[in-house]
């Protein structure tokens, strides 16, 4: 009988090695290495995983015909929108997000709308009984006949379910829990959930079958397991937002089949998810008039228009090195944005520290919040508030410069349809579009002087604005 070998694999990047190491030469990380027994050769060619011989033979793209497949609508509009317009039938999803962040409550609703159409779906669990998920079903209001729920680990017997229901999509929760016998390696490991992903991936590719993973994350809020798990799927979705506030974002990083700049935005509340229509409105709520620091920008999040309020807190700092904090956007940014502030406005900033925050949990990354930012740190340092009624979008250069953006007759239009009454766009963006009437267009073309129009000459007794 051959000796089996063993290797050392870490658990979040996958290196593997003859030793233990402490360190992981692939990551960086420590402790991460865990011995595992290499798996047989036999193993892992067996029934359909492997897929039995294949007869494909090359050919011309030329000859390939092209056929435009349709997609399977969620009638989740926010969902379909983050897929790129629906479920791509034959495509490998991976769900990822925080325990209790509402993962497994929106996909049994998807399944709740397909089994309604009389698609036939499979939900697999293998973290609860079937009991427990009636239960879940049972007070979100979802029960169908064409809705099928499975409590199984074993990977070659979810196969056979599979190829003898044959139905439009199937659910994996969790990714972490099921496992192949083939492999020797408990499940949740480098190995287990790479290959299982792998059977998964075979199982939708020949078979046509849509299937969802869903997929724990770890205290960094990536997705745990190998990072190969997320360039096998087609698709990998983070579910977003705090577990303790109502408020969720879903968010595509990475799409086969449609854009990864889209988000949606839904509300958890007692009968389960349900879509917010109109983001800018709850993010905006609670906002508070004449307060300094606060400004509101309209950015784009894929063909989204979003406005959020940039909130800023600058204070004389208690040690020799000034403290910067973010939360919602980069770290980086504010520095930069706070030293074309101290060079080319002439604000002391050094000696003070710096909180910027986005309200509501959303997190921005684009050039246009930059002129935001800059007049939210400078009303904060001068205690002098914006205009409630004011909206202020711009990419701030190194030389104090403020440069055009993008689609910005569109954020014009949002943030008129939100009753706001004047918005400060870069100078070089003002021409060639007609602005919506009850809306006044600044255009600006410096970071001086949008401070000087937003608050020169604007007292904290500004008349309150309601949205």
């Amino acid at each position: 009988m051959a000796k089996r070998k063993t290797k050392f694999v870490c658990q979040d990047c996958g290196y593997e090695s003859t030793k233990w190491m402490g360190k992981c030469p692939g990551c960086q990380n420590w402790n991460t290495l865990v011995e595992e027994i290499e798996a047989e050769p036999a193993g892992r060619k067996r029934g359909f995983v492997t897929g039995g011989k294949r007869t494909a033979k090359p050919e011309p793209i030329t000859t390939i015909e092209r056929t435009e497949e349709e997609r399977i609508s969620t009638h989740i509009k926010e969902l379909n929108r983050v897929l790129g317009g629906g479920i791509v039938p034959g495509s490998l999803v991976l769900v990822g997000g925080d325990p209790g962040i509402g993962k497994s409550t929106l996909l049994l609703q998807v399944s709740a709308t397909l089994s309604e159409r009389k698609e036939r779906v499979l939900y697999i669990s293998g973290e609860e009984s079937v009991k427990q998920t009636k239960l879940r079903a049972d007070r979100l209001g979802i029960g169908n006949d064409q809705l099928f729920v499975l409590a199984e680990t074993d990977v070659e017997h979810i196969e056979k379910v599979i190829e003898e229901m044959n139905p439009t999509l199937v659910i994996i929760d969790s990714i972490q829990t099921v496992y192949l016998e083939g492999v020797t390696s408990a499940p949740g490991s480098v190995s287990q959930v790479r290959e299982c992903t792998s059977a998964f991936m075979r199982i939708a590719k020949t078979k046509g079958i849509a299937i969802f993973l869903v997929g724990h994350v770890t205290k960094q809020g990536s997705i745990a397991g190998p990072r190969i798990l997320e360039h096998m799927v087609d698709c990998v979705l983070y579910f977003e937002g705090e577990r303790h506030h109502t408020y969720r974002i879903l968010r595509a990083v990475k799409n086969r089949f449609g854009s990864t700049n889209e988000i949606g935005i839904f509300e958890m509340k007692e009968a389960g998810l349900e879509e917010v229509l109109n983001p800018s409105e709850i993010f905006l709520e609670e906002r508070s008039s004449g307060a300094a620091g606060s400004a509101v920008v309209a950015s784009m999040e894929g063909t989204r228009t979003v406005l959020v309020e940039i909130q800023s807190l600058i204070s004389p700092t208690s040690f020799g090195n000034p403290r910067r904090m973010a939360t919602g956007v980069d770290h980086n940014r504010i520095s930069l944005i706070m030293a074309v502030l101290e060079k080319r406005v002439g604000m002391m900033l050094q000696n003070h520290d710096a909180y910027v925050k986005v309200a509501g949990g959303v997190r921005l990354d684009e050039p246009s919040i930059d002129l935001a930012i800059a007049v939210s740190i400078a009303s904060s340092f001068r205690d002098s508030p914006t205009a409630p009624a004011d909206v202020i979008i711009g990419e701030v250069g190194l030389t104090g410069e403020v440069r055009r953006v993008t689609r910005i007759e569109q954020r014009v239009i949002e943030a008129a349809k939100l009753g706001f009454e004047r918005v400060i766009i870069p100078e070089k963006s003002a021409g060639g579009w007609t602005a919506p009437e009850g809306i006044e267009v600044v255009g600006v073309s410096s970071v001086n002087e949008a401070i000087e129009v937003t608050l020169g000459g604007i007292s904290s007794g500004s008349p309150t604005f309601e949205l």
